[in-house]
């Protein structure tokens, strides 16, 4: 059966609500569909802000063919069924998660965004600088897309409650302002966990209220949600469990992560600053390997690349593990908090022009010393 949230799906900029600084008047996606202007570009922003609704908006104003990918699960085989298809439009690709593409999808990729045989819309949760190649990058524009606010939030519910699919799918029945109110904390400007909320709830109760949307969350099988509650207890589990040396547990929570679909570099980043965070001075290869993994996510992908991060989890296991330096910086951000920022001994001062040295910048510097170079304040500090 068809999801509730694809059934009201807007279908024109009339109809979508929020992200008024890009769809607004005179603003630049507006503009572009007025103007019929095709061109590539990436949807920056969190889950269920509009990133498919407008693609999908501007590919049907357009009058363009959209084929729509999902990085997660598509590959090389994918883009060159596109690229033989026959057809007198022009081509949009709408790929979802695009910073799942590792590089060599990427740069597959490119050509047919140089040359125009296809019109990429990508859409993803990350920082395209640091997921998407540079030279696809620069054929893009760039459209950040901001969390919902509540007003736009409180706009979608209730256009979702006057639709025909919610009226006639399901009950149909009231829905208080606290109910209401209630969904779009809980959905915290994700348009689409609030629609699927309302939806789950509507097949149970005629009438939606804070209690009923409670029951019917709590008996529903939820799905691992990257930004749910499990998303967070199964990364905390993982992390915990490497940090405990216990490499059964870690490796179990890693598959559990991997088995959901997880970004692996969501993955591969944690372990990276584990490395330096947990092991630091006593085994300062932990941080080699941690780099190593994350780099192997990032040029392999799903679903190779979750033997590296096995590899990975199992040595950071078994490290051991040493604290000192991050508690050493803690130590010393808290010292900065506390003082501010105190002058800088004269004696290691730079002294790049005569006015400085003869102000005493650098005099009496000594390369090799036992005198502290902290601010007088600190002299005896000890962070290491």
């Amino acid at each position: 059966m068809e999801p509730l949230a694809s059934k009201i799906r807007p279908k024109s900029l009339d109809e979508f609500m929020g992200q008024e600084h890009l769809v607004g008047p005179d603003k630049p996606l507006r503009v572009a569909i007025q103007e019929k202007h095709l061109f590539s570009f990436i949807l920056w922003g969190p889950p269920g802000v509009g990133k498919t609704t407008l693609a999908k908006i501007y590919a049907r104003a357009l009058d363009a063919e959209l084929f729509e990918l999902s990085a997660v699960s598509a590959g090389k085989a994918d883009i060159k069924h596109i690229i033989s298809h026959e057809t007198e439009k022009s081509k949009v690709l709408f790929l979802d998660e695009i910073h799942r593409f590792n590089k060599a999808q990427q740069d597959f990729l490119l050509p047919y965004v140089e040359t125009g045989e296809l019109t990429l819309i990508g859409a993803t949760t990350e920082n395209p600088s640091f997921e998407v190649i540079s030279p696809l990058l620069s054929r893009c524009r760039v459209f950040v897309l901001n969390e919902l606010t509540k007003d736009d939030m409180l706009s979608i519910i209730n256009r979702i409650l006057n639709s025909p699919p919610y009226q006639g799918g399901a009950r149909g029945g009231s829905v208080d302002q606290d109910a209401k109110d209630w969904l779009i904390a809980m959905a915290n400007g994700d348009a689409r966990a609030a629609i699927s909320m309302l939806e789950a709830t509507a097949t149970l109760y005629k009438d939606i209220t804070v209690a009923n949307l409670k029951q019917a969350l709590q008996s529903k099988h939820l799905r691992y949600d990257k930004k749910g509650e499990e998303h967070y207890n199964v990364i905390s589990a993982f992390i915990k469990s490497m940090r405990a040396s216990q490499p059964d547990a870690a490796i179990y929570y890693l598959a559990r992560m991997v088995d959901a679909g997880e970004d692996p570099l969501f993955i591969a980043r944690r372990m990276v600053i584990f490395a330096s965070e947990d092991i630091g001075l006593a085994a300062p290869t932990a941080l080699v390997v941690a780099n190593a993994v994350f780099r192997s996510c990032e040029t392999i992908g799903y679903p190779e690349c979750a033997i590296n991060l096995a590899h990975g989890v199992a040595y950071l296991c078994q490290c051991k593990k040493d604290r000192s330096s991050y508690d050493a910086l803690r130590a010393a951000q808290a010292d900065v908090k506390q003082h501010g920022n105190l002058p800088v001994p004269l004696n290691i001062r730079n002294a790049p022009t005569g006015l400085m040295k003869e102000l005493g910048y650098g005099n009496g510097y000594e390369k090799y010393t036992d005198e502290s170079f902290l601010p007088e304040e600190l002299k005896n500090k000890k962070y290491l």
